[in-house]
C-alpha cells in the first residue's frame, strides 16, 4: 500500500525520538509498503521565535505568521527540523529526500484566511504536482516533506515569500492528490476524544462536526480532524488514522484497528 504519514513535531525534538521514528518507517517499508512523510516543527520553530523575541499568536490551532515568522519557518521547517529527520532516517536505513512544496512544484498554496482572518503568510495548498514524488518512488527513494510553500501562479499575495502550512492540512491534501491508501497522523495525542475525555475508535462526518462544535476538539487536534475529513472528502477509499507516534513500529501498529482512530465517511466502511 501506499502510506502517508504525517509526524509532528514533537516526535522529532530529540535524537531519540527520531530514531524511534526512523524504525518505524523502515519497518513499514520492510513490509512492502510506499511511504511519504510529511512532518510538522511547531515546537521548533516556536522555541526560535521566542529566542528572537516573536510572539505565538495562534487561531483555532493555526499559527499566525508575520514577514519575520515567514523566514523562520522557512529555515526550521524547511532547513534545520527537514534535514535532521532525513538524517536519522538515513542512518536508520531508509533513503531519503527532503523536500520544500518549492521543489519539483510538489505544492503551491493560496493565501489562507479562514472566515476572513487575516493569517498572515498561511498558506492552504492550492495546486499538487506528484511527478517528482511518484519519481522519487520509483527510484527507491522516500519523500520527506516539510509544510513550507510559495504561491501557485495567479495567486494573490507576496510571491517573494515562503507560507507557512499546517503540516496537517498539507498531508491532507496531498494524500488526495498522491492517490495514497493509508493516511496516518502520528501524534503524542494517540486518539480523538470526546468531551469527557474518553478515546473514540471511530469517527465520522457527522461525529466529527459535533465535536468541533461543542468545543471538544481543541490545539491541534482540530486541524488533523478538519484535514482527515478533506482526505476523505477527495478520495473516500482512503484510509484516515489519527494515532500514537512512539515506538520503533508506530507505523504499522497504526494500520490495527484497535489502535488509534479511524475517520472515514461512514462508519460501516470500516468493517
Amino acid at each position: 500500500m501506499r502510506l502517508m504519514v504525517k509526524v509532528g513535531g514533537a516526535q522529532l525534538e530529540t535524537p531519540d525520538g527520531r530514531k524511534s521514528f526512523a524504525a518505524s518507517v523502515a519497518a513499514a517499508r520492510a513490509a512492502g509498503h510506499e511511504v511519504i512523510v510529511v512532518h510538522g516543527g511547531g515546537a521548533q520553530l516556536k522555541e526560535l521565535s521566542e529566542r528572537v523575541g516573536l510572539q505565538e499568536v495562534r487561531h483555532e490551532g493555526l499559527r499566525v505568521t508575520c514577514a519575520e515568522t515567514s523566514e523562520l519557518a522557512l529555515c526550521v521547517l524547511g532547513g534545520s527540523v527537514n534535514k535532521t529527520l532525513v538524517r536519522a532516517l538515513e542512518d536508520g536505513g531508509v533513503p531519503s529526500i527532503g523536500l520544500t512544496g518549492a521543489d519539483g512544484s510538489v505544492f503551491r498554496v493560496r493565501k489562507h484566511a479562514p472566515k476572513g482572518v487575516d493569517l498572515g503568510y498561511v498558506g492552504e495548498v492550492e495546486v499538487v504536482d506528484p511527478k517528482l514524488v511518484d519519481a522519487l518512488l520509483a527510484a527507491g527513494f522516500m519523500p520527506v516533506l516539510s509544510s513550507v510553500a510559495p504561491l501557485a501562479a495567479g495567486q494573490a499575495g507576496d510571491a517573494s515569500r515562503f507560507y507557512n502550512v499546517n503540516a496537517d492540512s498539507a498531508a491532507g491534501a496531498l494524500a488526495a492528490a498522491l492517490a495514497v491508501d493509508v493516511l496516518l497522523f502520528l501524534t503524542d495525542v494517540p486518539a480523538v476524544r470526546d468531551g469527557a475525555g474518553r478515546s473514540l475508535a471511530l469517527v465520522d462526518p457527522a461525529n466529527a462536526q459535533d465535536l468541533i462544535a461543542s468545543g471538544a476538539l481543541q490545539g491541534g487536534m482540530l486541524p488533523k480532524v478538519r484535514a482527515a475529513l478533506d482526505a476523505i472528502e477527495s478520495r473516500p477509499s482512503c484510509i484516515v488514522k489519527i494515532a500514537p507516534a512512539a515506538g520503533t513500529n508506530a507505523v504499522l501498529e497504526a494500520l490495527d484497528k484497535t489502535v488509534g482512530t479511524s475517520i472515514a465517511a461512514a462508519v460501516q466502511e470500516l468493517c
